[in-house]
């Protein structure tokens, strides 16, 4: 069984274009969100990416090339190719004239995005809401370790459109103006657009990704469920060989829901007995849907090695009895990276570095 390195990673969200740009605006303390419109008089926040020429589907093409070219030279590109996505196409969808593809085959995205990259090897399609792209990783690492690759490129993208703002709005899930993950005054998500690229390989490299879970609870399906929370992780450190006072930070899911917040807590809690260092993303980048497992995991890399950590500009929740903290604990080996999403998935990424391990 060959181990599952991170080669490589790039990331196009609200924050910038490419790492550096987006390291920077962290650094003067972020991006807000801008109005969407889902009607003439209904208008939801959302982390968008930076304007750019050409319609949807041109700039989606662009983005994914620049994002790839991110991660390194990809001189064969036989490779196994993962495309992860929860709206897939519905903004092209909402731009045409007329798409005659409404009945069409859900790989139809995948293969433009692989048309973009002139991807000659196998496409997959992986559309399992929020945990598409931490999903996709983890089909990709099971390629390598079985020995079927050296290597695997998986993407995760979310792009502008209005049917997903609107559907969210539609359930009461969103915030009006900021998301505050863990916040004493949180009152929903804000949606975020984003592209990232993850490289991975059987080569030697810092990052390792050693091992993950995924669990489907549907009981509760646009909620998070605690024992799936406490599956999760129990499931990613037994592939790890890792005990729960191994892992020096977690990357927490905090969407910003009363709830859902306070329900990951308190699971997390039961597996972990005193919980080591959160971190949340999603109050820099919004929340990025079937993307975020590749998003935010490659901006925490971004983070970590560029020396920038998200600020936290709002009060947190008292009762949760929590802190967010403001830069990475100064033991940082193993961390446990989750994502939980519609439908009951549930899933869990170890990430260890190699260089301190």
């Amino acid at each position: 069984m060959s181990g599952v390195y991170l080669a490589g990673v790039g990331l196009a969200c609200v924050l910038g274009r490419d790492m550096q740009d987006v390291l920077a605006a962290l650094r003067r303390g972020g991006v807000p969100p801008t109005l969407v419109a889902v009607t003439d008089d209904v208008h939801w926040p959302v982390y968008t990416l930076p304007s750019q020429e050409g319609d949807w589907k041109q700039r989606l093409c662009d983005t994914v090339r620049s994002v790839v070219a991110q991660t390194g030279e990809w001189g064969d590109r036989t490779a196994p190719l993962f495309v992860a996505s929860s709206s897939l196409d519905i903004g092209f969808m909402e731009q045409a004239v007329q798409d005659l593809r409404l009945g069409g085959d859900l790989q139809d995205f995948a293969e433009v995005v692989a048309g973009a990259l002139d991807w000659q090897g196998p496409v997959f399609t992986v559309s399992t809401a929020c945990t598409s792209a931490l999903n996709a990783v983890l089909a990709a690492c099971d390629l390598i370790r079985g020995g079927d690759s050296d290597e695997a490129l998986v993407i995760g993208a979310e792009l502008g459109n209005r049917f997903t703002v609107a559907g969210f709005g539609a359930m009461q899930l969103l915030a009006p103006d900021s998301t505050q993950p863990f916040g004493a005054a949180r009152q929903g998500l804000v949606l975020g657009e984003a592209v990232a690229a993850l490289r991975l390989r059987a080569e030697l490299a810092r990052w390792q990704l050693a091992g993950g879970a995924n669990v489907v609870d549907g009981r509760n399906p646009s909620g998070t469920e605690a024992s799936a929370v406490l599956a999760m992780c129990r499931g990613a450190l037994a592939q790890s060989g890792l005990r729960p006072e191994d892992i020096d930070l977690i990357k927490v899911q905090a969407a910003g829901s009363p709830v859902n917040d306070a329900i990951e807590v308190e699971a997390l809690r039961q597996v972990f007995d005193p919980l080591p260092p959160l971190v949340s993303l999603k109050s820099a980048i919004g929340h990025t849907l079937g993307a975020a497992g590749a998003a935010e995991l490659a901006l925490l890399v971004g983070c970590i090695e560029g020396g920038v950590w998200p600020a936290i500009d709002y009060p947190l929740d008292e009762a949760l009895n929590i802190t967010l903290g403001e830069q990475p604990p100064q033991v940082l080996r193993n961390i446990l990276l989750n994502v939980v999403g519609f439908g009951g998935g549930h899933t869990s990424l170890v990430l260890r570095d190699c260089e301190r391990a």
